[in-house]
C-alpha cells in the first residue's frame, strides 16, 4: 500500500509530506511519496492532491504536465482507489470555478467554486484562521472527530455542490461555508489538514485507514 501526493507545482508541500508519512507510520499505512511522475501515481494505493493559490493558475499547472491528471483520473476514476483533495485540490472536483474566469473543473463532484459572501459585512474575506466543523453527513474520514473540533482554513472561494448529499461538513462564516465534500472513494478538504493539528491529522490517518 503507498500513498502519492501530487506535486504540479502548487505550492510547498513539506508540511504535507511530514503530515502524512508521520500519519502513515502511526496507522501502517505504507510508504508516502511526493511526486510529478504519471507512472508513480499510476501505481499508488490513494492519491492526495494538494494545492495553493488561484483555481485558474492551480488548474493550468496540473494540466500542463503531460499526463499526470490522466493518472490521476485512472487511478481515482477508473480504479477506484482512495482520493482526497486539499483546499485547492478539494475545489478542483468541481463542475467549474469562478475565480478571476469561468475555468473547468474535474466535474468529478457537480458544483460551483463560488466568492465568499458572508452576510456580515464586518467579516473579512478570504475566511483565515480556525473555524468549527460542523459535520453534516457521517463519513469514515471523520471517525474520532465530531461537530465543534477546530480546523484551520485560508480561502476566499468555496464549494457549491449541486447534491447536498456530497456536502459533509461546513462552517458557519456569517453563512454556511462549504469545508469538506466527498462520494463514492472521493473526499475533498477546504481546510488544511496538515495544518490542523489534532483534527488535522486524525483525518489523515483516518483517510489513510479508509477502503472505500
Amino acid at each position: 500500500m503507498s500513498t502519492v501526493i501530487v506535486d504540479y507545482e502548487s505550492g510547498n508541500l513539506h508540511s504535507a509530506e511530514k503530515a502524512f508519512q508521520r500519519m502513515a507510520a502511526e496507522v501502517a499505512a505504507g510508504p508516502v511519496t511526493v511526486t510529478s511522475d504519471p507512472e508513480v501515481v499510476r501505481r499508488a494505493s490513494r492519491v492526495v492532491l494538494p494545492g495553493d493559490g488561484a483555481f485558474p493558475a492551480c488548474q493550468k499547472e496540473l494540466y500542463d504536465h503531460r499526463g499526470l491528471f490522466e493518472a490521476i483520473e485512472e487511478v481515482v476514476i477508473k480504479q477506484g482507489q482512495p482520493f482526497l483533495g486539499i483546499c485547492i485540490g478539494m475545489q478542483m472536483l468541481a463542475t467549474r470555478g469562478m475565480e478571476y474566469s469561468e475555468t473547468p473543473g474535474f466535474d468529478w463532484i457537480g458544483g460551483t467554486v463560488e466568492r465568499i459572501a458572508p452576510s456580515d459585512a464586518n467579516l473579512k474575506v478570504p475566511h483565515m484562521g480556525w473555524n468549527d466543523l460542523l459535520i453534516d453527513h457521517a463519513h469514515p474520514v471523520f471517525e474520532g472527530l465530531s461537530s465543534g473540533d477546530h480546523a484551520y482554513f485560508v480561502h476566499s472561494y468555496h464549494f457549491r455542490v449541486d447534491d447536498p448529499a456530497h456536502l459533509l461538513a461546513h462552517v458557519d462564516y456569517a453563512g454556511p461555508i462549504t469545508a469538506v465534500v466527498g462520494r463514492d472513494n472521493i473526499v475533498g478538504t477546504q481546510f488544511h489538514p496538515e495544518k490542523s493539528q489534532s483534527t488535522g491529522l486524525r483525518l489523515i490517518a483516518n483517510f489513510l485507514n479508509w477502503t472505500p
